[in-house]
């Protein structure tokens, strides 16, 4: 009967070794699909990330274009006024330098007028 258990307990012991092959072998399987399915969601995050990219920019080189044109413009306006008024300056400018010139050496000194004390 010894002989008997010993061999059931070695048939056990064999059966236990062939489930934790079987175990790591599943394991092992479940990494991998885990890491290619990891890697196949990384793949499409960035084929729908270009996609939105692409999207965006086809949307923005069609609406830009006006506001191109509309700030070209307003720098061309921008343009013509410091022009006008550079143009505006200068021509006032040598009456100015007099007048300031004149008040300076020109000085005309007032007496102040009494300045009664508060009671």
């Amino acid at each position: 009967m010894s002989a008997q258990n010993s061999a059931g307990i070695q048939t056990l012991l064999d059966a236990e070794r062939d489930a934790q092959k079987i175990v790591q072998r599943a394991r092992e399987y479940r990494t991998k699909r885990v890491k290619e399915a990891r890697d196949e969601a990384k793949k499409e995050i960035e084929e729908y990330k270009k996609q939105k990219d692409d999207e965006f920019k086809k949307f923005e080189s069609e609406h830009t274009s006006g506001n191109k044109k509309a700030e070209e413009d307003a720098n061309k306006d921008a343009e013509n006024q410091i022009k006008d008024i550079k143009a505006a300056g200068k021509k006032g400018q040598d009456k100015v330098v007099k007048d300031l010139l004149k008040a300076v050496f020109d000085v005309k000194p007032v007496a102040p007028s009494r300045i009664e004390a508060p009671s």
